[in-house]
Parts: C-alpha cells; structure tokens; sequence
C-alpha cells in the first residue's frame, strides 16, 4: 500500500511551506511557542494572512468562497500549518457554521453571512452544551418561542468557546416538547448584541479564558435568523458535528509535540543523564509515535471517503476518541520530560524563575499549559464515553 504524496502534491507542500516561513506573522508563531492565548486580533492577524493567498476557507467549495483543493492538499496544507507553529483558524465560523450557511442556508443568508467569515472581521461561537445537557444535546432545553416574525430566547448555553470575542452565536434550541427529544430543535443564528445576551468567563484549570456561560432572557431573533426548517436542527447539527469531530486529528502538531519532546529527553540533565536512555520512557515514546501513525492512517481514509462524495461517518466518533485520547497522553508523556521543572506556571507569560535565579526551559509552561488544556479534549465535542456507546451500537452491533 503506497502512502506517498504524487510529485505534484509535494511541489504543492513547498509552496505552502515558503508560506509559513517568509510571509505567515512570526510574532504569532512566537507566540504560540510561549504557550501564550491568542487574542481577537492575532486570530484576525493570522487569518487576514491566510486569506490574503486565498487559503483560509480551505475545505470550502469553490462557489462559495473555498479553495477548491483536493482532499491530499487539504491534508498538507494542515501538516504545514502545524508543522511551523501557526495559528489554527477559529472553527466556528469557517468548519462548522459555514459549511451549515452554504449547504442549508438560503441565498440571502449566504450572502449576508459568509463574507465576513472569509474576511475574518465576523466572528462565531456555537451554543449547544447546556448546563445538565452537555453530551446528551438531544435534552437541551434552552427555549426558543415563536412570536409573530420573531422567536423569544430563554435559557443558558455554558462550555462556549471564544464567546467573549463573538459577534454572532448559532444555537440548538428547544421549539417544541411533543415529541421525540430528536425532534423540536431548531437552529437559530443571533446577533451577539442582542439585548439580553450576558456573557459570563469560565476560566479553566490552565488558567485561560476561551469559555464562557451565555444566557439569553427574552432574547428576541428574527424568523429570517433560522436555518432550514423549524423541528429539524437536529439534522445539521449532526451534519456539523461530522465535520467537528473530524477536526480533532491534528496529526502534523502531535507529531511537532513529540519531537519536542525527544529533543527535551535527548538533554542530559544535572546528573550526566539523559531521559532518552531511559527504557521505559524510550518504549512509551515509541508507543505515542505508533499510535500516531495509526491515527493518520485513519484520517487518510476518511479523506479519501469525502474525496468520492461520502460524508464522515461512524469514523468520526472513531477519530474523537483516538485523536483526542492519544493527545492526552502526548502531553501527559511531554510532563515527564520536564521532571522538575513541569510545575504550574503562568500560561500567558515567559516562564518564571523556578530554584531561586535559575530559569525555566522555555519550553517548560507551554507543555504544562497544553496537558492542563487537554484534559477537556476527551469531553467536548460529545464526551469519549459516548463515542464509544456509538461505535458499540453502530459498529459492533452490541445493544
């Protein structure tokens, strides 16, 4: 079986590579490697330059403002974006309502919403999880009551990513009881400055602020604001979480993670010796580089299925569980590297001084931030558990 990219496809890669290193922002770069958070404005910065070469809507159809590229492209221009530390476009507006906008929406949506996704001078937050409704979003409960042309919003989303820099939020919300839980869900798009919208932080074990509580009171949307029919948002929010869960792989930046933590093990310490001879740390290496092979195989295929028309599937929930679990374990594995010096330290600034005068490696905060960070992975985005109920029943055909 021959995993090798086409000549084409690797003149491809240079472009893309000469990108990220003569004209992508490197004060951003540097940034991320300081383990620091992203403002507004970097992600603006960083996208503006992306879309400067035509390259942020990147797995968009060509009508409607994408690139056009082939599944293989769009895999190497994610392997050379993660290999040179840039910045990760938001995913709300650009993978997951976009996609919804032009698949569901209707030309005047199209028009009034997709430009300033592509532009990045619009940006979205998802509200789905509910306090009490996270991985069972089919219970959700925040209501949306029609009025006239106008529906009425009451309720809370919690767990909502980069809510704070939001203009707009797209919502699962509850439009009739009388049924199934499926069904009575309707997908809304509302203007963030609606009156009665309050943002509240949640700021994490890492010590960031991307999540926030968002509560509507009598919040009013108008009827235009609704993607597709009333009853069926629960149809695209399944069509959007395919391509969410999709989202996780981040091949090229794990594999970035385990080089720098060979590089870390591979430095002889006090003691004249390296973490690197050790057996048991050089087998758990080995495993996490196998591992991630395996995941990249997988991610492949499901390349190569939306590349012939298909549609993620139960892969999907296959990529979120190893994808997610396996950077939990990268980043656990990143810790033991550091030894000592993997203590909590301010994320969003250099690394302090640790033993008096003597500094931390660099490197140091960055790694204790993403394992902190990483322990959500294995519960947003529908938790691990109930990706795996899912494969059970799907898959194995277990009841």
């Amino acid at each position: 079986m021959d995993f090798s990219f086409s000549e084409a496809d690797e003149k491809f890669r240079m472009t893309v590579r000469d990108f990220f290193e003569n004209e992508y922002p490197r004060e951003i770069v540097e940034k991320m490697a300081r383990g620091c958070s992203p403002t507004k404005q970097d992600y603006q910065h960083s996208e503006r330059a992306l879309a400067a070469k035509g390259w942020l809507a990147v797995n968009w159809p060509k009508a409607d403002g994408g690139t056009g590229w082939t599944a293989n492209q769009k895999y190497i221009f994610d392997e050379e974006l993660e290999r040179a530390g840039a910045l990760n476009v938001v995913p709300m507006g650009l993978l997951y309502v976009g996609p919804v906008i032009y698949t569901f929406g209707t030309e005047e949506q199209k028009k009034r919403w997709l430009p300033g996704i592509l532009d990045s001078t619009v940006f979205w937050a998802q509200g789905y999880s509910e306090p009490g409704s996270g991985s069972d979003l089919a219970s959700l409960q925040c209501a949306a009551a029609r009025d006239g042309d106008e529906y009425v919003v009451n309720g809370t989303k919690i767990w909502t990513s980069l809510a704070q820099h939001a203009d707009w939020i797209f919502c699962l919300l509850r439009t009739d009881n009388s049924g199934k839980k499926q069904e009575g869900i309707t997908f809304l798009c509302i203007d963030m400055a609606s009156p009665g919208i309050t943002v509240r932080p949640i700021i994490s074990i890492d010590g960031k602020h991307s999540l926030n509580s968002v509560s509507f009171e009598n919040v009013r949307v108008p009827v235009e604001n609704r993607i597709g029919e009333e009853g069926k948002g629960w149809t695209y929010a399944n069509y959007l979480l395919g391509h969410e869960r999709t989202s996780y792989a981040h091949v090229a930046g794990k594999r970035k993670q385990l080089a720098d933590i060979r590089a870390t093990a591979e430095t002889t310490d006090a003691g004249g010796l390296r973490l690197i001879d050790d057996a048991a740390f050089r087998a758990k290496l080995a495993s996490l580089e196998a591992r991630l092979d395996a995941l990249e195989l997988t991610v492949l295929r499901v390349l190569a299925t939306v590349a012939e028309g298909g549609a993620p599937g139960n892969e999907a929930s296959i990529l979120k569980v190893i994808a997610t679990e396996l950077a939990q374990d990268i980043t656990e594995l990143g810790m033991e590297a550091h030894g000592p010096y993997a203590m909590p330290a301010f994320p969003d600034s250099v690394a302090p001084g640790w033993a008096g005068n003597t500094p931390l490696p660099a490197d140091a905060a960055p790694a204790v931030a993403r394992y902190l960070g990483a322990r959500a992975q294995s519960i947003y985005g529908g938790s691990n558990e109930i990706q795996k109920n899912i494969l059970a029943k799907r898959v194995l055909g277990l009841p």
